[in-house]
């Protein structure tokens, strides 16, 4: 009975098949299209130059690459928390384990509250607000909305995740068709040549791109409360990434047709609401910015969820320490609660751009130790090919590179901020548990 009530108190609502495959996809999605059209458009175009469309495209074949390691790990060990449970089986409970997913879980937090500061922009746009005291607090406001959705547990969670989806997706859709067929199906964006831009800038701007996609991990991370997890999480994965690839396409030719590349820049923060004017007028003008609300208040309703249950099982598993705080309940609601204050925080003192640079240092870092610890230590156990492992190594080597490059020329300030909260990571986790890895655990 003590060992029950144990676990209960650890994994609070956690009920194996509580999520559907359409709940599941509804999830993945929603962290997605969340922040890859609203939050990150604009900051592609400015990196990529006119050949944005083509980083979407770009990011998604590294996606799936890298997507084939957690498939094949959750295939083989489903578990809620999932890529924390991958990294586990490569490393062992020690601290690359323990660091790397605390980086994925960091990663999520600084999605949620870019995808938040992206809600309260779209929604002062109307009213010519584009800074001041009002972004931050609709930025706060919006995350705890999230946290009282997540603790009424999975099925509001799944419910409305899976009808927000609906919703944001056709209506996405349908503005690229409209944006695309009131243009004449022109590409105003093309108006500046690609070289100004250059191959750099270009690879960089897939890093975002890859930041845009890595949504799929909140599938992953519910991979044990998904109906039949052995077939449907690899499943859910491939169908999030494909509708996303041609919603963000949709997107970029349409918001391309109405903007160029000049115009697209200077509205990076808010690129579709002013692609929706030229192209749908005014109406189609608040018509997006509606949707954009839809649709980053269910982004960061699924990212809530999603990153709970990784720290409540990085807790579990005894990789990160955990202090009550003199709260009662269960340590699931204190993780939504630890990770709505986190992401609070960031939406308050730190800019769009900057949130998303650090989320895409954090999540490379750690997409690239999941890479390596499935190729080294499990690849065999689990039937996965080498090669695609070492190509999704290597895709995320170089992407990190040139986004590095170009961030140290821009905002080298952040290229530190990351390096140190990485080192500070890593070397927290090897103070707590004492060894860099620990197989016999």
């Amino acid at each position: 009975m003590q060992n029950h009530d144990k676990d209960n108190d650890r994994h609070g609502s956690y009920r194996e098949g509580s999520i559907s495959l359409g709940g599941a996809v509804a999830m993945g999605t929603g962290v997605m299209i969340g922040a890859g059209i609203f939050a990150l458009t604009g900051q592609i175009a400015q990196l990529a130059g006119p050949l944005f469309p083509l980083a979407f495209i770009v990011g998604a074949i590294v996606t799936g690459f890298s997507a084939y390691s957690y498939i094949k790990m959750s295939n083989a060990w489903p578990s809620a928390g999932g890529i924390a449970m991958i990294l586990q089986k490569c490393y062992g409970s020690g601290a690359i384990a323990a660091g790397a997913a605390l980086l994925m879980a960091l990663s999520m937090v600084i999605a949620q509250s870019l995808v938040a500061r992206t809600f309260a922009t779209y929604v002062l746009r109307p009213f010519d607000i584009t800074g001041g005291p009002l972004v931050p607090i609709l930025a706060v406001a919006v995350i705890v909305f999230a946290f009282l959705v997540n603790i009424a547990g999975n099925r509001s969670v799944g419910l409305l995740s899976l009808i927000m989806a609906a919703i944001k997706i056709g209506g996405i859709a349908l503005f690229g068709i409209a944006a695309l067929w009131s243009s004449g199906f022109q590409f105003a964006a093309a108006s500046q040549t690609a070289e100004s831009f250059g191959l750099v800038g270009f690879t960089a701007s897939v890093a975002l791109a890859i930041l845009a996609f890595k949504g799929f991990t909140t599938i992953t991370n519910s991979g044990g409360e998904i109906t039949d997890p052995h077939r449907n999480v690899g499943r859910t994965i491939m169908i999030s990434i494909a509708i996303c690839v041609v919603v963000y396409l949709l997107v970029a030719f349409g918001v391309g047709a109405s903007l160029s590349i000049d115009e697209i820049i200077a509205a990076r923060d808010y690129s579709l609401a002013q692609a929706a004017e030229p192209a749908l007028g005014q109406v189609g003008f608040y018509l997006t910015v509606l949707l954009a609300a839809v649709a980053t208040a269910s982004g960061v309703l699924a990212s809530v969820f999603a990153v709970s249950r990784m720290l409540a099982m990085l807790t579990d598993m005894k990789m990160i320490p955990h202090s009550h705080f003199g709260m009662s309940g269960k340590i699931q609601r204190h993780m939504l609660l630890y990770t709505v204050v986190i992401a609070s925080t960031l939406a308050v003192f730190f800019d769009l751009g900057r949130i998303a640079s650090l989320g895409a240092f954090f999540y490379l870092i750690m997409d690239m130790v999941v890479h390596w610890g499935v190729f080294r230590f499990r690849r065999k156990e689990i039937g996965a090919a080498a090669p695609v492992l070492l190509m999704a190594l290597t895709f995320d080597a170089v992407v990190l590179a040139a986004f590095t490059s170009m961030k140290l020329q821009s905002d080298p300030a952040i290229v530190i901020y990351a390096l140190l909260a990485i080192l500070a990571v890593f070397g927290f986790e090897r103070l707590y548990l004492k060894a860099w890895t620990n197989q016999a655990a």
